[in-house]
């Protein structure tokens, strides 16, 4: 355990934030047959308040403000708002259409990403025995392409699109909360014009209108809040390798939900997954070993 308080309050946001993301595909289950773009849609609009709640109640109305003169920071969270907006689309879709376990795969995949962003771009050194785990993952994505039939697009997708993310937040120097809440009012006026006048025919925004399924769409905005502000916590305490690693948290509890609801698991899919975790494993193992000084010259 981290000795460090910045680094324990760290540790235990990013644990936190991974386990809720873990047990979101059971939440978009109560949805239904909502239409991926409307779940979107809500879970941005009902972010915001979220948002606008969190940081009154921290006092920090004055550094959301102190935005609009920081052009540089506002574009910066325009661009981690897309990403992470990519993000939840394809995963929205992948749980919508029940391909959970494609989703659980792209985030045990995402960690080898963000090791690999860690080495190029904040100077984070492999190991050899590292490079060797990112082979055999990068062979268990071809084995699902070739053996399973499948290009597993959801799940480099998804991979790719929060090492993205996770990079950004990792550089920009802003409170959590102001920058959820800034992504969040980035993205909200695409949302609610497409809520108010672009919704497919047939489709309401708030579906029956019962009170419960009513009450679960509001839910979005807490449920997509508070994660993602953990996240953000956790990043900017921890190391970019230390997110990565945690982040086996979530891919987990998704990987069990998807074998309970009856997903298709086959030979194929047991050698893919066995290739990423062997990768995973070794590349934890490989992270935890120390490094051996090299003599100075006297």
């Amino acid at each position: 355990m981290p000795t460090n308080p910045e680094t324990r309050a760290g540790l235990f946001a990013a644990m936190a934030a991974y386990g809720l993301w873990g047990f979101l595909p059971l939440y978009f289950q109560f949805l239904g047959d909502t239409p991926p773009l409307v779940i979107l849609a809500h879970r941005i609009v009902w972010s915001v308040p979220t948002a606008l709640i969190l940081i009154a109640a921290s006092g920090k109305w004055a550094e959301l403000t102190a935005l609009a003169r920081n052009p540089r920071l506002l574009f910066t969270l325009l661009a981690s708002s897309i990403a992470i907006a990519a993000n939840w689309t394809i995963y929205i879709w992948a749980v919508t259409n029940h391909r959970v376990l494609e989703g659980s795969l792209g985030y045990y995949i995402n960690p080898l990403i963000v090791f690999v962003f860690a080495a190029f771009f904040f100077g984070e050194r492999f190991r050899p025995l590292q490079i060797v785990a990112v082979i055999i993952a990068a062979a268990g994505v071809l084995n699902q392409t070739l053996v399973v039939g499948q290009f597993p697009w959801v799940s480099l997708s998804l991979a790719f699109s929060f090492a993205i993310y996770g990079a950004i937040r990792k550089t920009t120097a802003v409170d959590s909360r102001i920058g959820f809440g800034m992504e969040a009012l980035w993205l909200a006026p695409f949302a609610g014009l497409y809520l108010l006048f672009f919704l497919p025919p047939g489709v309401a925004a708030f579906g029956s209108g019962e009170p419960g399924f009513v009450a679960l769409l509001l839910l979005a905005g807490p449920l997509t809040a508070t994660p993602l502000i953990l996240f953000a916590m956790g990043a900017r305490r921890l190391k970019l390798s230390t997110i990565g690693i945690l982040q086996y948290i979530a891919p987990s509890i998704q990987f069990l939900i998807a074998i309970g609801m009856g997903e298709p698991f086959t030979p194929g899919h047991a050698v893919t997954f066995g290739l990423i975790w062997t990768g995973v494993l070794l590349f934890t193992l490989a992270g935890r070993q120390p490094r051996v000084a090299t003599p100075r010259p006297v």
